[in-house]
């Protein structure tokens, strides 16, 4: 199989490290210390996983953004995303 087409850098392979890791941390905990929903702000109900998902879809748009809108040097967005992360698994 040629995967020539795809950028395989070394940053794509942290990247998706990174969400590996993530997901198999996040499956060790609620197997470890299972959880009952919570309502937030968004008044539904949330698990640690939904959280992680909003936050992770919610990074992807803080990144695009960023980039169309040219805001700065894109390793800023990582601590608008750090922040926005801290918010959602604060407060959703």
């Amino acid at each position: 199989m040629d995967l020539s087409w795809m950028a395989w850098t070394s940053q794509t392979a942290i990247f998706f490290g990174v969400i590996a890791l993530l997901l198999l941390t996040f499956t060790v905990l609620a197997i470890k210390f299972p959880e009952t929903p919570r309502v937030g702000v968004l008044r539904i109900e949330t698990t640690r996983g939904d959280r992680l998902f909003i936050t992770l879809l919610g990074s992807a748009f803080i990144n695009l953004a960023w980039l169309g809108l040219e805001v700065g040097p894109q390793p800023y967005a990582l601590l608008a995303c750090l922040v926005y992360a801290a918010a959602v698994f604060r407060w959703v």
